[in-house]
């Protein structure tokens, strides 16, 4: 029973710290009934959550079923400082309203996926405002400047000369204080957090906390561009919030190639059940656009409901299987005349009217559904179905 439930826990694992003492706390849960603490913080730096932050929620979620008590920890305090994991600038601080708001968000969306019976939200300002300046001070001993600088992002920014505040450097100590103060036997995160992830082990040590968390280290989902991780700020993110429609058309977006990754790291269905889905797809069996479906469904089901997930696919076969317009979209209203680069970003389509005139010159731009050719094209007075690739549709009144 052990050994099976270790195996679920590994699987999609990157990396795994102090393995035997997973072994002990599982052990100890189907001997004597011993529950455990896991430990995974989030920054309240956005107000909602990505399908990349659900890659470590689905295994704390996990893990729940096997004794842990999850303890989801918002970093109210450190959030205002920013990580600087993987910057190679300081991160502008959120105000302390932004961090609540966000806060807030994120506890009604993680128990879409969390047992909230086994789950305690916290906030680490609860202990870091009660260390007070002496405490800070000695949290500071426990580390030196030499290692700090080996951190990776640390290493690059000094030897080109750019800036690295002091705040910085107490990021990562405030988070490891964070496994001191909430004494987990579990820290979660991903492979960017390593150092982060580390400093908890050190400095339950440093306070003598009787306990070394163990470290499980999830792979960073890549986003729609299957480049860079799934990310707010690139654009390439299929938000827990989104439509059911949105989040259909995103997944079936991705590539071939990348569909594998989203089963293993998104799926519920067993390595085995994909293996064969994987084995079908490559013989002819299974179309590829048909398992990309059945993961999207899967997506969709979990985060709105199975009828809507339903609906979400006769819906995206009925757009881009019969070159139709949906039946639902946005509505923007502006006045004539408006150049259709402006109108583009005005209806949020388009980042940029630099980005709209190269789409337009790739012909991925179209007006009731014809090709827009001319890129300083103005729109008088009327209602104009707009589309941009496959995907975005808005509905514009020019008055």
């Amino acid at each position: 029973m052990i050994q099976n439930a270790l195996k679920e826990i590994k699987r999609g694992v990157s990396e795994i710290i102090d393995e035997e003492r997973i072994i002990t706390l599982l052990k100890n849960y189907f001997e004597k009934g011993e529950t455990f603490l896991v430990k995974a913080g989030f920054d309240p730096t956005a107000p909602d959550l990505h399908l990349g932050h659900t890659v470590l929620l689905q295994k704390m979620a996990m893990l729940q079923k096997y004794g842990a008590i999850v303890q989801f920890l918002i970093g109210d305090f450190t959030g205002m400082i920013g990580d600087p994991t993987g910057k190679n600038e300081t991160r502008k601080k959120l105000t302390r309203e932004v961090v609540l708001a966000n806060a807030q968000s994120y506890k009604e969306q993680v128990f879409k996926i969390l047992d909230p019976e086994k789950t305690v939200v916290m906030f680490n300002s609860q202990w870091i405002e009660e260390l007070g300046a002496s405490g800070l001070v000695e949290l500071t001993t426990t580390f030196n400047v030499a290692r700090m600088l080996e951190r990776e992002d640390f290493e690059k920014r000094y030897k080109s000369q750019l800036p690295i505040s002091i705040s910085e450097f107490l990021y990562p100590l405030l988070q490891g204080y964070d496994s001191v103060a909430m004494k987990c036997d579990i820290e979660m995160g991903g492979t960017d957090q390593k150092f982060n992830l580390l400093m908890g082990r050190h400095l339950q040590r440093a306070y003598n906390v009787g306990k070394e968390q163990a470290v499980i280290m999830m792979p960073l989902l890549e986003g729609l561009d299957g480049v860079n991780k799934m990310s707010k700020s690139l654009g390439n993110y299929i938000g827990v919030t989104d439509t059911p429609s949105d989040m259909f058309g995103k997944v079936l977006s991705i590539s071939d190639e990348l569909m594998w990754r989203y089963y293993e790291l998104l799926s519920t269905k067993s390595l085995e059940e994909i293996a064969q889905l994987k084995l079908d797809v490559q013989s002819g069996v299974l179309h590829p656009k048909r398992a990309k479906e059945m993961i999207a469904s899967e997506i969709v089901a979990r985060y709105h409901t199975v009828e809507a997930s339903i609906e979400a696919l006769v819906e995206f076969n009925r757009v881009h299987g019969g070159n139709e317009i949906p039946s639902e979209m946005d509505e923007f209203t502006c006045s004539a005349p408006i150049w259709i680069a402006k109108a583009l970003v005005d209806c949020g389509m388009e980042t940029s009217t630099s980005q709209a005139r190269r789409d337009i010159a790739q012909g991925a731009v179209k007006i009731n559904q014809e090709k827009v050719e001319d890129e300083q094209l103005q729109l008088e007075s009327g209602e104009y179905i707009l589309q941009v690739g496959k995907r975005k549709f808005a509905r514009l009144k020019v008055n």
